[in-house]
């Protein structure tokens, strides 16, 4: 995995409020259905960052376990503990192992797109079945690649555009690779960041839970469980261990 030093300390005292971890509704949303797919299991989140999900699903009595690759993300989120620190093991969630088995592996906000090759998703999905109960279950939150969106020969999309940020994804459909490039201004200052990830489609996530001794159990657009369809920009999958 090579995102360690992009989630650096400036990336993590902002990443709440850039990511989805101001928006109560999305984040109550979030934490419910993955609290109905725990049962009285305990959880294990992948890439746990600043505990935007962790935390609330651990204050409604779950049992919370994390791996996280960088530890200034885990410094944001000892920040706002106020009871018990969760444990989290310090590394890459390809290859990370903890003891313990668990009812839910959720891996959530398009964090799957970090792992830049197919060999580290396949990882990422064994890694999953590794740590959980048999008939435990594994959930993915991530983006459908944007395909549909480009013009035939095209490789660049915009995603942001205001006084204050550009964006501009930059695609590879040969390697399904990406780049986000963001361009940041503050007056005369401007500052330029380029990201790399990887796309997966979700039938290709399908055939990764297979080798990992996983099923597909459900599909949905988003967290309130709507009908998945070929409209859907991202996805909510969840994978059963035989």
């Amino acid at each position: 995995m090579t995102h360690d030093g992009i989630f650096d300390t400036k990336v993590a005292a902002t990443y709440d409020q850039d990511h989805g971890g101001t928006d109560t509704a999305l984040v109550r949303k979030t934490v419910t259905c993955l609290e109905a797919l725990a049962g009285d299991g305990p959880v294990l989140e992948f890439a746990i960052g600043t505990g935007r999900i962790a935390l609330p699903l651990a204050a409604r009595g779950i049992e919370v376990h994390g791996i996280e690759l960088s530890g200034a993300m885990v410094d944001v989120m000892r920040k706002k503990e106020t009871g018990n620190p969760l444990p989290v093991a310090i590394g890459d969630m390809t290859t990370t192992q903890i003891g313990g088995q668990f009812s839910l592996v959720a891996l959530v906000f398009n964090t799957l797109d970090n792992l830049t090759t197919q060999a580290q998703q396949v990882a990422c999905f064994q890694n999953a079945a590794h740590h959980l109960l048999d008939g435990g279950l594994f959930v993915v939150e991530t983006l459908v690649p944007p395909l549909q969106r480009l013009p035939f020969g095209e490789t660049k999309l915009v995603f942001a555009c205001d006084e204050t940020h550009f964006g501009v994804d930059e695609f590879d459909i040969v390697t399904q690779t990406y780049a986000s490039h963001h361009v940041w201004m503050d007056g005369e200052n401007h500052e330029h960041v380029t990201v790399p990830f990887r796309y997966a489609w979700p039938s290709e996530m399908d055939l990764m839970a297979q080798l990992a001794g996983m099923t597909l159990q459900h599909r949905w657009a988003n967290w309130d469980q709507d009908p998945f369809d070929r409209t859907c920009r991202s996805h909510i999958s969840v994978w059963k261990k035989s």
